[in-house]
């Protein structure tokens, strides 16, 4: 099942677990979200918003620029929670890959093909970083349908296959086996 479900909202121990490769690019993926919540602000704390980056979303063609930049921080802001505590962790990363893209058609509405480094205050680290969040979903969901598969896959190892032709066989006329 692609959709939803409660286990999708469990926090579990083994979302922090280091030793997976796979949780360090997840954390580092959805902590990197949080300076650029802080960054669109003048003052964190009164939500009062930077003149110059409300200046950026309206060269970029997003009217009002300010709800824009609200519409950012707060979708970059649940996007960082969630990679980083491992909730509706598929879903999570692909909003984080559309905000990332969207983040990348501005820079690229403003800046144009000049503006491609980062040092440049160009969209290569954004692309990049939209990327890792699409390999985060990309092997969130095929995690998903590997587990369901499993779930319904009929047990292929010896005991198991001996203890189902135990339940489910009888005898035959000629004495051996037959299966059900």
């Amino acid at each position: 099942m692609l959709l939803l479900t409660k286990d999708d909202f469990r926090i579990k121990a083994e979302n922090f677990d280091l030793t997976n490769g796979a949780n360090i690019v997840r954390i580092a993926a959805g902590a990197f979200m949080f300076p650029h919540i802080a960054g669109k602000f003048a003052a964190i704390g009164t939500l009062t918003l930077k003149a110059g980056t409300v200046g950026f979303f309206a060269k970029a063609g997003m009217t009002p620029p300010e709800l824009w930049v609200y519409l950012a921080a707060a979708s970059e802001l649940l996007v960082g929670i969630f990679l980083v505590l491992g909730l509706c962790t598929r879903y999570a990363a692909l909003g984080g890959a559309a905000v990332l893209g969207v983040a990348v058609y501005a820079l690229q509405t403003v800046k144009g093909f000049s503006g491609w480094t980062w040092n440049t205050g160009g969209y290569e680290y954004p692309v990049f970083w939209a990327l890792v969040c699409f390999a985060i979903a990309l092997e969130e969901f095929k995690a998903l349908k590997s587990a369901e598969r499993r779930a319904i896959a009929p047990p292929r190892n010896a005991a198991s296959r001996h203890l189902r032709g135990l339940l489910c066989s009888r005898p035959s006329p000629a004495g051996s086996a037959q299966w059900i």
